[in-house]
Order: structure tokens, then sequence, then C-alpha cells
């Protein structure tokens, strides 16, 4: 079997708004089944769109400030993936890295992750997962995460579940 043709990435922008609200949607309710009841994952679904094109065409001030959106496509151009970093206080957050389900264990969310630890290279990037996400939490510790300390997610049903506050350098 040959090997996967690594995912073409590049810089997004308001454009990709429907795109990526329809890769969150999807990555959200494949990641999270079984953790969070579905209700809760599709109770902002019709509002996505509105606010990624909102996240996407605010005015950051300073380019430093300013929130980076790379996208994962495959070779006709489809979107596969994306992650979104967000720049605070000397770090940088990495917000949202999803992958199309179907699509996970192919290399996406490496490269995604790979290019968002190449593009702030002298910041630490911190990210919060579940706790009960093993899933994602072997992801990141495969590839150098460290865990850093425990919170907790609150949820918009006023459930709150345990999480970790991961990162690098």
């Amino acid at each position: 079997m040959p090997a996967a043709e690594p995912p073409l990435l590049r810089e997004g922008g308001p454009a990709d708004a429907a795109d990526v609200a329809a890769l969150y949607r999807a990555g959200r309710r494949s990641a999270y089944a079984g953790l969070l009841p579905p209700e809760l994952l599709d109770a902002d679904a019709d509002q996505q769109e509105l606010l990624w094109e909102i996240r996407l065409t605010a005015d950051y001030g300073e380019p430093a400030n300013t929130p980076v959106l790379l996208i994962a496509e495959d070779p006709g151009g489809a979107p596969t993936g994306f992650a979104y970093l967000v720049p605070e206080d000397g770090a940088v957050r990495l917000e949202h890295l999803h992958v199309r389900p179907g699509r996970t264990g192919g290399g996406i969310g490496t490269a995604l992750l790979r290019a968002a630890l190449e593009r702030f290279p002298d910041a630490p990037v911190r990210l919060d997962v579940l706790a009960a996400n093993r899933r994602a939490i072997a992801f990141y510790e495969r590839h150098g995460a460290r865990r850093l300390g425990t919170a907790a997610a609150h949820f918009a049903d006023g459930r709150t579940l345990p999480e970790y506050a991961y990162g690098w350098r």
C-alpha cells in the first residue's frame, strides 16, 4: 500500500469560515462522542459559521497579536483539518486542532501540529484537553507535549469536567 501524500498546508482566512465551521462541528462530534451529550455538542452548531467569520475578520491590532489559522487540504483542495492558534501574553494557545473524521491517523494532525509549533518557534505553546479524551492526550504526548497542570472545563449546560493543561517549550 503506497504511503499517503502529506497534506498541503496553507494559511487560512475569512473565506474559509464555512469550511472551518463544518470541520469544527464534525471534529467535535467525533472527538467528544461519549464524553459529552450530543445535544451539548450541537448546541451552537447553527452559529459556528458566524463565529468563525467574526474570528477571521476581527482586527487584533498588531500582527503579533493576531490569531493564525492553518488549513490542511487534500490534493484536490478539499479541507481535511485545521489548527487555530491564539497569541496571548507571550505564549500561544493552540485553541483548536481538528481533522475530518475518517481522515485521522494519516498524518494530517501531525502536519498541522508541526506547522503550528514551527510558526511560533520561540514562544511556549499551550492547550487544554479534557482528561477523558485519551486519544488527544496520547497524540499530544507522542508529539512532545508535557502535562503542566489540571483544571476544570465548564460547559453551557452547567457541567464541569476535568481537563489537563499541556504545552511545549
